[in-house]
């Protein structure tokens, strides 16, 4: 055996969301070949996580190799190495975070928080280094949602922030506990996110994932003017009536420069635990016609649960509590979607082979 003959074999084998007729071997996606023996050891690296993906992967290049001559063992180690979302993000405030996605609603009520909370479990879950910022600064629930309610601890000069199922997390409601409401204006929100972007050690991150406040307000303006926003998601339920501020927040980003790549339709649909009956509580199709509007990825359709609403109240996030459940199936669809579409995003942003994950 030589390598050349494992290349070739490995010339055979797609990742299922690749453009057009690419392999693995074409797009660059093999880093390294040995042979010892009858042990063929082949190393691969990936743009973005990919839990289900990574597994057909693995199957498909032991199925390739191990149909050449000679070969007794096909060993396959598939590494993670996220893309930096937006260039020159190497430079300034956080610095070491590769990608930074907003997740906003325009409107409250939709089940944003709920969202940013299982879509970073979900991240992390799969190898990533995620953070997650709340920076709702009337309703910050991201906190009980992770089932972290301690002051976070200073480290030298910096913040430590909390964390909690593999996501560091940091919120003012760590800050102002209790019932005490806020009563902040502009100016004074500007400074807390400032605060929260460089006074926090978030250290080396694949995904800082910031929950956003409702609205088109100071927040998401102050967020734009301090960091490199790689990207935003929009949280919407099927009605017109949460359609309609989507449409605002959607224009509002592109007036600040934001990429929106992706729609997360929650409160979709709901099945009767009794009679297994599918219901569009809140009708159907309107995260569909608004990604095919704007021409951009639904990420998943979240079904309306019992348990995402008590994993929210518990601080067990859904994705955590219970695997295998068509919700978290849901949350771990958004995540490998959002998280392939920022891959493809910067390799066409820095001129590099597209990888197309679907979506």
């Amino acid at each position: 055996m030589d390598k050349q003959a494992i290349l070739e074999a490995l010339r055979e084998v797609k990742y299922p969301q690749l453009t057009g007729k690419k392999n693995i071997v074409e797009a660059k996606l093999v880093r390294e070949v040995k042979v010892c023996g009858g042990i063929v050891a082949v190393e691969i690296v990936l743009p973005a996580p990919a839990d289900e993906g990574r597994k057909r992967l693995q199957e498909a290049v032991q199925e390739a190799v191990a149909k050449l001559p000679g070969v007794e063992q096909v060993e396959v180690k598939i590494d993670l190495e996220v893309v930096r979302g937006r260039p020159g993000s190497e430079a300034g405030l956080l610095a070491e975070v590769k990608n930074i996605i907003a997740v906003s609603s325009g409107k409250g009520g939709v089940g944003k928080s709920t969202v940013a909370v299982n879509i970073a479990v979900a991240l992390a879950e799969m190898g990533a280094s995620v953070g997650l910022l709340d920076t709702d600064i009337y309703g910050p629930n991201v906190p009980i949602m992770l089932g972290q309610i301690e002051e976070p601890r200073i480290r030298g000069n910096k913040i430590a922030p909390r964390e909690a199922y593999r996501v560091k997390f940091m919120s003012v409601g760590l800050l102002n506990r209790g019932d005490q409401a806020v009563v902040w204006r502009g100016p004074m929100l500007h400074r807390l996110i400032e605060q929260f972007l460089r006074d926090v050690d978030w250290g080396k991150l694949d995904y800082l994932i910031v929950d956003m406040p409702p609205g088109t307000g100071d927040v998401q303006l102050s967020l734009a003017q301090l960091v490199p926003v790689t990207a935003a998601i929009l949280v919407t339920t099927p009605q017109e009536v949460a359609l309609a501020d989507v449409r605002k927040a959607y224009n509002m980003f592109q007036q600040v420069g934001i990429p929106v790549i992706g729609i997360v339709e929650n409160m979709s649909y709901f099945v009767c635990s009794n009679c297994s009956e599918r219901h569009e509580i809140f009708g159907a199709g309107g995260g569909a016609d608004l990604a095919q509007r704007y021409s951009i990825a639904l990420l998943a359709k979240i079904p309306l649960s019992v348990s995402i609403r008590e994993g929210g109240d518990l601080g067990v996030p859904v994705v955590s509590a219970a695997p295998d459940s068509p919700q978290a199936a849901a949350f771990r669809q958004a995540a490998e979607v959002l998280a392939a579409k920022l891959s493809e995003q910067a390799l066409r942003a820095a001129r590099l082979p597209i990888l197309n994950f679907g979506g």
